[in-house]
């Protein structure tokens, strides 16, 4: 069933509260989301097993009845959101935790540099590293989903243009909750149409993301930091699911029809009356466990697990 307008609008006063950045440091910013993910249930009996060599932080988690034994070694290398300020494997532990069960696979969640401490290109270098690491632990890139939320989500994408580019083999495919498809221009119309529906974000809050991740980078303005205006031919299939009441709206569209005009494989998923990363709430949200169900039928039908 789905969640009523009643729970709806008070999740939804509930994170019009809590997410207001301006104004706040990022240790500030850390903290609240670091206490936020605290007030949320978590599955029962989830372990992880802690992650930190060759330039690569994270964890593997770890989930009763070990759902990683049916999927023989196939890995999700996810990444996690949060403005490039903030996000850490125990945030985002519980979101992983549904991933893997619903998928059958165990999940290794990056925990990549963060702003402002470390800029541009930190985040974007610590994905290519860990999408490496695995391969180096003798996993081939067919093994291998990567899947992200937010910035993560962006990461992930910038991440598969990155090792095309090289040359290099790209992943058995990825899901990607909520992207900003394109960092810069911000230009979505739903920038607009949106901006009063959206409890979590704006344009004036992800202009502060791109400045908190390029710091005080001189150089001219990163391409790879704009997907939705770089080539996409290429890809693996891709699933990606938005909320319609979140400023990023256009961003999902029009990154899923880009795709698809190149000749790629996008799945495109909107989901009504909710905002960007809604799945984070899945303990609260029916439909936040439904998106999940439909990214462990996506990997499944990838793998034909």
């Amino acid at each position: 069933m789905p969640s009523s307008k009643e729970m709806l609008q008070a999740i939804r006063q509930h994170l019009q509260q809590n997410n207001q950045t301006a104004g706040k440091t990022a240790a500030q910013i850390r903290l609240e989301m670091t206490e936020s993910a605290k007030r949320l249930p978590l599955l029962p009996e989830v372990s992880a097993e802690r992650v930190d060599m060759d330039g690569v932080a994270g964890e593997w988690l770890n989930v009763a009845g070990d759902p990683s034994e049916k999927g023989d070694g196939k890995t999700i290398l996810y990444v996690h959101g949060g403005g490039f300020i903030s996000g850490n494997c125990e945030i985002y532990r519980d979101l992983a935790a549904r991933i893997a069960v619903s998928s059958g696979v165990r999940v290794f969640t990056l925990e990549y540099r963060l702003a402002p401490e470390y800029v541009y290109p930190a985040a974007n270098e610590d994905c290519l590293a860990a999408y490496r690491w695995l391969l180096r632990t003798g996993l081939l890139p067919e093994d291998i989903i990567l899947g992200g939320d937010s910035v993560g989500a962006s990461l992930v994408l910038m991440t598969l243009i990155t090792l095309r580019d090289a040359g290099d083999k790209l992943p058995a495919a990825a899901f990607l909750l909520s992207p900003h498809s394109d960092l810069v221009h911000l230009d979505g119309e739903s920038y607009d149409t949106r901006a009063e529906l959206d409890p979590t974000g704006s344009r004036e809050g992800n202009q502060r993301i791109l400045r908190d991740y390029l710091g005080g980078y001189n150089g001219i303005m990163p391409a790879l930091l704009s997907p939705l205006r770089l080539r996409l031919d290429g890809l693996p299939p891709l699933l990606i699911q938005a909320g319609d009441q979140e400023v990023l709206l256009s961003d999902a569209e029009r990154l899923a029809e880009r795709v698809r005009a190149e000749g790629g494989e996008a799945t495109l998923e909107i989901w009504e009356n909710l905002w960007s990363v809604f799945q984070m709430m899945s303990a609260l949200l029916p439909e936040g466990q439904e998106a999940i169900g439909n990214i462990g039928s996506f990997v499944k039908r990838i793998w034909s697990l």
